[in-house]
Parts: C-alpha cells; sequence; structure tokens
C-alpha cells in the first residue's frame, strides 16, 4: 500500500506549484513507467479482479436471481392437472371455491420451494438425493429407445429365461377340521381318534364324505381345494400347514396336521409337479413384458456405468 501511494504522489501535479516548478514535473516519456509500476502492484491486480467479477455479476447473474424467484406462472395445463388430481380423488370437479384453494396450496408449495432452495435447504439432504436420484432414473427410461421385439426374439430370450417362467407345484384336496375354540386341548386328539375311523373305511375318501357335526367342526372356508398353489394354500390355513401338505402322499386320509386355525384331516386327490411350460403353452404379452422389463434394466445400468466413469470414488482406508 505504501509503494502504491508513493507512486501516486510521485506522478500526481502539484496544484500548489508555481509556473517555474512546471518546468520541474516528470516529463511525458516517464509517464508509461510509472503505469506501469502501478499497474505492477497485487492490490491493484485485487481491484481491478473484483471489479470485472462485479460487472460480470450484474450483467449475467444478479438479474436473473433477482427475476426468476418473484415470478410464479400457472398455465392453463397446471390448472387442468390440478383439477384431473381433484376428479380422481372426489369423482367430481372442484367448484370455483375450490379450484382457488388448489391454486393457493400450488402458489403456496412453489413459493416455499423457491425459497428453500435460496437458503440451501436442499443441500445434503437425504431425501432430495434420493428423489433426484428417482427423476434420474425415470429421465434415463424415457430416453432409452427400445426396439419392437419381433416373435423369434422373444422365443430366442424365453429359451434363455424359460426358468422364470415355470409352473408352480399345485395341489388338490380336501380336510376335515377339528377346532382348539370348540374342543380345547381334545382337539388334536379328536382328530387322531376319526383318523383310525376313516383308515379302517377306505371308501370314505374316494366317497367324498361331509361327516359334519358327527365328526369334525364346521370350517370358516370351503372344505375342498382344487389345483392351488403353496401361495393359496398358505393364505388360507398359514405356511407351516401348506409346505407339510405338498410333502405328504396323495390318495389315504392323513394327519392331524395343525395350520394356524386348529388340527386337520387332510385327503390329497394329486399334487401336480412344478413344469418349464413351452414358449407356445405361455402368454406372449407377458413374454413380451419381461423382456422389456429386461432389456429398460441393462439400459439403465449401461447409461449409469458410462455417467460412473466420470467419477472419481474414494473410500475410507
Amino acid at each position: 500500500m505504501s509503494s502504491l501511494i508513493s507512486v501516486l504522489a510521485e506522478t500526481a501535479p502539484n496544484v500548489n506549484s508555481t509556473a517555474d516548478e512546471t518546468s520541474k514535473r516528470p516529463s511525458v516519456s516517464r509517464v508509461p513507467s510509472a503505469v506501469r509500476r502501478v499497474l505492477g502492484e497485487p492490490l491493484v491486480h485485487f481491484l481491478l479482479l473484483g471489479a470485472a467479477l462485479f460487472v460480470a455479476y450484474s450483467l449475467f447473474i444478479a438479474p436473473s436471481s433477482r427475476s426468476a424467484p418473484s415470478r410464479i406462472e400457472l398455465t392453463s395445463e397446471d390448472l387442468n392437472q390440478l383439477q384431473l388430481t381433484w376428479m380422481a380423488q372426489w369423482k367430481r370437479s372442484p367448484t370455483p371455491e375450490e379450484l382457488k384453494g388448489l391454486i393457493d396450496s400450488k402458489v403456496q408449495q412453489e413459493i416455499l420451494y423457491r425459497e428453500a432452495v435460496s437458503m440451501g435447504l436442499d443441500q445434503n439432504d437425504e431425501i432430495v438425493k434420493r428423489r433426484m436420484a428417482q427423476k434420474m432414473v425415470f429421465l434415463s427410461e424415457d430416453v432409452s429407445k427400445i426396439p419392437e421385439p419381433t416373435r423369434e426374439d422373444l422365443k430366442e430370450w424365453f429359451a434363455r429365461n424359460s426358468s422364470n417362467f415355470t409352473l408352480p407345484n399345485r395341489i388338490t384336496f380336501r380336510h376335515l377340521y377339528f377346532s382348539p375354540d370348540r374342543r380345547g386341548q381334545n382337539a388334536q386328539a379328536d382328530a387322531a381318534q376319526v383318523l383310525g375311523r376313516l383308515v379302517a373305511q377306505p371308501a370314505a375318501g374316494t366317497s367324498n364324505p361331509e361327516p359334519g357335526d358327527r365328526l369334525s367342526d364346521r370350517f370358516m372356508d370351503q372344505s375342498y381345494f382344487a389345483d392351488c398353489t403353496v401361495e393359496q394354500v398358505a393364505k388360507v390355513f398359514g405356511t407351516k400347514f401348506s409346505e407339510s401338505l405338498f410333502k405328504l402322499n396323495p390318495g389315504s386320509w392323513l394327519g392331524p396336521v395343525e395350520s394356524g386355525l386348529g388340527w386337520h384331516l387332510v385327503w390329497i386327490e394329486k399334487i401336480t409337479p412344478g413344469s418349464i411350460p413351452a414358449f407356445e403353452d405361455v402368454d406372449e404379452a407377458q413374454v413380451k413384458s419381461d423382456w422389456l422389463s429386461q432389456q429398460r434394466e441393462q439400459t439403465k445400468q449401461k447409461a449409469f456405468a458410462a455417467i460412473k466413469e466420470r467419477y472419481e470414488i474414494v473410500l475410507p482406508k
């Protein structure tokens, strides 16, 4: 700073000097040298750089930051979307007062969003990060162009992924129910006693008996279940009962088998093992849907891999 002042003092004219002293002023030939000395000062560099940044900010950044947050414009499309959302929920059009409330809520949301962004509240927020990441995933799905598959494409893909279409094991059975609510701790013993009577009558299973209250208790659901999967049986009786049922042999009364509801005697009519169907036996639309899902996933993975290459990942050692 002192060197700058001294240079300015040296080059500045003295208003109190006399005509005789004028001849003592620096000659024109010395002025460029003095200017170069001034421009060479670090402080002058700092001041000039600050001035340049201020001008650039005023011209390019400041106007947009001042004007953008103060203007909120809702288009006719925005209003139509508000009304459609309302109609989907309430099955009718909003009244003028309700529509005004929707608009006010939309404006309030936009104002609060802009203010939050201006305060940096969106920074380092896990929920915001997750939402932005989801939008990037949706964007990659939108821009990805997946060609329409031919039937031959689907057949080739199905051959490589046929295990995904494996038909599950299925079972057909009927049961007799013994309720702990009615029989208490004797439910299992009563079931075992009835099993002995049924085993002594081999024709009882094939004649599809309906013993009713004479042998068993009334069940809240049906007594005969045809061609059911493990999951379908589990929805009624529970997972433990369902898994146990598929381990039994068809053709005779068996039990007692416990479920989440009580005790049962079961007659298994048949168990159909799972199998892989031929392409002609499956729903081609489902094959196409699964093919498209895999193509989208592969496209997303490739797009992300390309983006990831631009980043350096550093983990703690």
